[in-house]
């Protein structure tokens, strides 16, 4: 279990098993998405890391092909 120190001002410093398993670096923002009592930290990226992110080899998929994949990739994550 990783923690760290909260100061007067509210700052605290990412572990870096916690920075590198987020993928953040010095600048990048995080979000903190509050559930049921607990705190998701999520790694906010800007623009310039996400180019290309999407590039993919072969064909086109339909949109009803994407819905599929999303769909299915939500169940895997439930």
């Amino acid at each position: 279990m990783l923690e760290s120190v909260v100061t007067k001002k509210g700052r605290t410093t990412l572990p870096k098993p916690v920075r590198e398993t987020l993928g953040v670096r010095g600048g990048d923002r995080v979000r903190y998405v509050i559930l049921d009592g607990g705190v998701r930290i999520v790694a906010v990226w800007p623009i310039d890391r996400l180019l290309g992110a999407l590039e993919r080899e072969g064909a086109a998929v339909t949109v009803e092909e994407m819905e599929e994949a999303v769909a299915e990739a939500a169940v895997r994550r439930a």
